[in-house]
């Protein structure tokens, strides 16, 4: 392990200790991995290569780390709540999944879910993703800002934090709105809820943004611990548009599908969308919005060309 040589631009001296993956692999608990093939086969996002190796070898140790974290921060409320002479009721620990499109977060998080879940002291694991908090469709057009949904200004960004906040607070319920990625917008009559979970885990691109001017609450600030999930920007375009075809012969296929008029596209057709769409939407949001965030996160993980985590970055205590 080693202080990461300049990994953002920060100057000769980096607030991150990088462990490569045969250092980080070595971290592993020495409980089995409480995995099976089928129950991975069911987490995978499409176009993601991961595999039982890995998990054991990436994501067992991430998921002991994160249990570490919040087993600590149960500890030190106990402790302030002694300092105080009263007694609070513990809320959850929270953690954000953020990064490009296409770069396997959502797996991740799914991935995280799951591993938190089996240690004994954090059962109760709930995930939700911001893709609830975009605007409705008829909002977003309204607005002028279709072509930007998934950039900053197409959330609902008030009603996010409040959610998140209500979370911290330790409300005993509290509801997000659901979004279908088949019809690729809000569905008005469902909710997803969320009732007092010893960890929340929110996955989404922008997540880690800071305060917008004129308001003094980020998201971000919200959270005790975030991970990025890093890549070259050529692999990440890579990925995408392998996703776009895969989908194109399946999801888009279904003919309630937002995107049923590309499934019958030639391959070459399809192909030459998937990088315009890349090209002018999901690249520019990486640049603009994205990747300046990364330096924010608690840990990064650095992907490599084949999918597989070669690199973690953890912020220094």
């Amino acid at each position: 392990m080693s202080a990461a040589a300049n990994p953002f631009g920060l100057g000769t001296e980096s607030p991150y200790i990088e462990v490569r993956r045969r250092e980080w692999a070595e971290l592993a608990p020495s409980t089995a991995l409480p995995l099976r093939e089928s129950e991975l086969h069911a987490l995978r996002g499409l176009g993601d290569q991961l595999d039982l190796h890995e998990v054991a070898e990436v994501y067992h140790p991430l998921s002991r780390l994160l249990n570490l974290y919040a087993g600590a921060a149960r500890r030190l409320h106990r402790e302030t709540s002694d300092f105080l002479g009263e007694r609070a009721s513990r809320t959850p620990f929270i953690i954000a999944v953020a990064g490009s499109v296409a770069v396997g977060k959502s797996t991740i998080a799914r991935l995280l879910r799951e591993l938190l879940s089996r240690w004994e002291d954090t059962p109760r694991v709930e995930l939700v993703t911001t893709d609830g908090f975009l605007y409705p469709n008829a909002e977003l057009e309204a607005r002028g800002i279709m072509h930007r949904k998934g950039f900053p200004e197409s959330y609902d960004q008030r009603a996010l934090v409040e959610f998140v906040a209500a979370i911290k607070a330790g409300a005993a319920e509290v509801r997000a709105p659901f979004y279908s990625h088949l019809a690729y917008d809000i569905v008005p009559s469902s909710s997803v809820i969320v009732r007092r979970p010893d960890i929340l885990i929110l996955e989404g691109l922008n997540v880690l943004q800071p305060p917008r001017p004129g308001t003094e609450l980020a998201l971000s600030d919200l959270f005790d611990f975030s991970i990025y999930v890093d890549a070259e920007e050529a692999h990440v375009a890579q990925w995408y548009e392998s996703r776009f075809l895969k989908l194109q012969r399946g999801a888009f296929t279904n003919p309630n599908s937002y995107f049923h008029r590309y499934a019958s596209l030639t391959e070459d057709a399809a192909l030459a969308r998937a990088r315009e769409l890349w090209s002018t939407i999901n690249a520019p949001n990486l640049r603009e919005n994205i990747e300046p965030t990364r330096s924010r996160a608690t840990l990064v993980l650095r992907k490599d060309a084949d999918h597989t985590v070669q690199t973690v970055l953890l912020r220094k205590l």
